[in-house]
């Protein structure tokens, strides 16, 4: 009977009209939410048979919903330093455990360190590749050697001095024999800063040594803390002035026995280019008493420190910075691009599944084969279109009100055929 298809048609477009309304509910409930992608109300038509220009069965309408999880939202800058957004494709790629974990993607990038040292965000871990200081991943950047980025993994830093640069003027007045003092800094492979003194002697016109004595400890010179070998160096002047040579050339000394259990060091000299004023020079001090005039030594190496900081810059490179002022990276971010990402399965928390719809995920280095570039102390907004979503609920609405008229209607007519059956 035609009436009753009309009331199955309008009790359905009841139930499509909710369930828009529950969409658009979701979408304006979540217009803050970071990484948010909004659902849009897709309606079908129904067909129950085939009509002709006599009967008409009407059939109603179905609703399903179709996130558009493709959709770029717009990078809004904070100040946390470990947030992250995607510019572009592609999603971050976590674990629900550090080990033996399910893997989950998302485009929320509120990622912040918990007190073990990962990257987290509502329990989710953030993966990615350990990184060499200069931000070059170590072996391939594969799902095999990805893994929870875990910042304690570099707690402290220090490196071991391997060269030192020395420009200072040895007195030309200095008497034959005459002897000065120096010291410069060397820190060993353990971060331990040590002073070793120099010894500057005149052995003739144009002539001089110098002499590396062992190391002590740079905050209690009594304490000896190595034996430097290799620790005397030859070297001769022009009649200008300049560097002439020195002998060996180059000048190294190495320090053995660390009693810190420190490696031992090779320590490269630069003590000036021959024939220039650029290290060691020798001129007329014209002081009463001739003093070594030393203008600066500067060795590398720094001493030990602590992570006092992490942050994230573009390109996904997670840094590290420590108490002695050095920074290094760490990790990469690994960035997971699909052939459909629509076809993903939405979860709670932004976080997102792979199905056979959306592929397996192929992961990638930020800005490489078409992913997606990394921001760091950025988040994604929300996609929700508050503007758009009050017209979509007004429409829903109204389509709502129309349909529970033609109930009404329906119901008017069927007591009005009851009434004239009944006579």
């Amino acid at each position: 009977m035609s009436l009753t298809g009309a009331l199955s048609s309008a009790i359905s477009a009841l139930n499509s009209q909710s369930q828009s309304l529950a969409m658009i509910s979701d979408n304006i409930s979540n217009a803050d939410t970071t990484g948010y992608k909004t659902t849009s109300a897709m309606f079908e038509d129904l067909v129950t048979a085939s009509n002709s220009a006599t009967s008409y069965t009407s059939g109603g309408v179905n609703v399903s919903g179709r996130a558009n999880i493709s959709q770029q939202g717009l990078l809004a800058a904070t100040t946390n330093a470990t947030d992250v957004a995607i510019q572009g494709s592609g999603f971050f790629v976590t674990t629900n455990a550090t080990s033996g974990g399910t893997t989950s993607y998302t485009r929320n990038g509120a990622f912040t360190t918990d007190n073990a040292g990962y990257l987290v965000n509502n329990g989710n871990y953030l993966e990615g590749w350990r990184t060499d200081a200069q931000g070059n991943i170590l072996g391939n950047a594969s799902a095999a050697s990805l893994g929870p980025i875990n910042t304690q993994v570099a707690a402290t830093s220090g490196s071991a001095t391997t060269k030192a640069t020395i420009a200072a003027n040895l007195p030309s007045d200095a008497a034959t024999g005459a002897t000065f003092t120096s010291s410069m800094t060397a820190y060993d492979s353990l971060g331990t800063a040590n002073s070793i003194q120099i010894t500057w002697t005149k052995t003739g016109a144009n002539a001089w040594t110098a002499s590396f004595g062992n190391p002590t400890l740079a905050s209690n010179s009594s304490t000896t803390t190595g034996t430097t070998s290799s620790g005397t160096v030859a070297i001769t002047f022009n009649s200008d002035g300049s560097l002439a040579s020195t002998n060996p050339s180059p000048p190294t000394i190495s320090v053995t026995g660390w009693t810190d259990g420190a490696a031992n060091s090779s320590i490269a000299l630069n003590l000036g280019t021959a024939g220039k004023t650029d290290g060691l020079t020798q001129y007329a001090s014209g002081e009463t008493t001739p003093s070594v005039d030393l203008t600066g030594i500067t060795p590398d190496g720094l001493p030990y420190g602590k992570l006092s900081s992490i942050s994230i810059g573009k390109g996904g490179v997670v840094d590290a910075t420590y108490s002695n002022g050095q920074t290094i990276a760490i990790y990469k971010i690994a960035v997971a691009t699909f052939s459909d990402p629509n076809g993903l399965s939405a979860a709670s928390d932004g976080m997102y599944s792979a199905t056979a719809a959306s592929g397996n995920a192929t992961l990638q280095t930020s800005g490489s084969n078409g992913a997606g570039t990394i921001y760091g102390s950025e988040l994604e907004s929300s996609t929700t279109d508050t503007s758009g979503q009050f017209s979509n609920m007004i429409s829903a609405q109204q389509a709502y009100s129309a349909a529970s008229q033609v109930i009404t209607t329906v119901d008017k007519m069927f007591d009005t055929l009851i009434s004239a059956v009944s006579r």
